[in-house]
């Protein structure tokens, strides 16, 4: 019997990602996590440029990478985000949905068109390329990976208001992601999400610059601190690796503890 290591653990070589948000903020260190592991990743977001320095930085690492711009807002955007990304790498087996957004908007004054837009990338758009990996795989009789990105505002309410659509869709992923993982566990097929607390980003850095609303959030945070550039990989390696094979429909807080209280 060979004698274990890290790499036959942890190791993602052969596997093939696709990542989506991968442009900017935490998707770039998701991408960067499952490449450093060997994987082959997909690099999905709308602006091309930024797809591309990203695609630069992982040329360190031994996988291929192809960059894959698009809108997941768009109906059947999946179908042909997961042509090119077949095209390109091969069939995908782990999938990585961080793409989202949020408008800090109080619940009075979210219109229609602002609630849907913030439910169709953060929510729709999910389902719809979980459903589109889940077909694919079946029809190789592969296993496969899901991974959703959450938030802890899916199992909690925040602390600050304006962010009710966010919450709303969050929390549905949650109950998603556990839905999923029944359904598609006997096709061997897992189901998890990671549920960050509050990661500066060059997305969200500017809201943090606010010292009411930081003190606000360290004040309910048990380690007294934002979350910090790479605390997020060994959650996202854990769920994408065989050491993960018998972990499904669960939720991983990666928070300093702000869903413990």
């Amino acid at each position: 019997m060979e004698p274990l290591t890290l790499e036959s653990i942890f190791g993602l070589g052969g596997r093939r990602a696709l990542v989506t948000g991968a442009s900017t903020g935490l998707g770039v260190e998701f991408a960067e996590a499952l490449a450093i592991a060997g994987a082959d990743v997909a690099l999905v977001a709308r602006r091309e440029d930024l797809l591309r320095d990203v695609a630069a930085r992982l040329a360190a690492y031994r996988g291929r990478v192809a960059v894959i711009p698009a809108d997941l807002a768009v109906a059947d955007a999946a179908v042909d985000v997961f042509d090119r990304c077949e095209a390109e790498l091969g069939p995908i087996d782990i999938l990585v949905n961080n793409a989202g957004r949020h408008q800090a908007i109080r619940a009075e004054r979210v219109t229609p068109e602002q609630w849907r837009e913030v439910i169709a990338l953060n929510l729709d758009a999910v389902f719809a390329l979980c459903q589109e990996f889940a077909r694919r795989r079946f029809r190789d009789g592969g296993d496969g990976r899901i991974i959703n990105v959450g938030s802890v505002i899916g199992a909690v309410a925040s602390s600050t208001p304006g962010l009710a659509a966010y919450a709303a869709a969050k929390g549905g992923l949650a109950m998603l992601t556990r839905q999923l993982a029944i359904e598609w566990g006997p096709r061997r097929i897992t189901v998890n999400t990671i549920a960050p607390a509050y990661f500066p980003t060059e997305l969200n850095a500017k809201d943090f610059e606010n010292a009411k609303i930081r003190e606000r959030i360290e004040t309910f945070t048990p380690l007294g601190r934002l979350g910090q550039p790479g605390e997020l990989r060994a959650a996202l390696l854990f769920l994408a690796s065989p050491a993960a094979s018998y972990v499904t429909g669960a939720t991983v807080f990666v928070d300093g503890g702000y869903t413990a209280w």
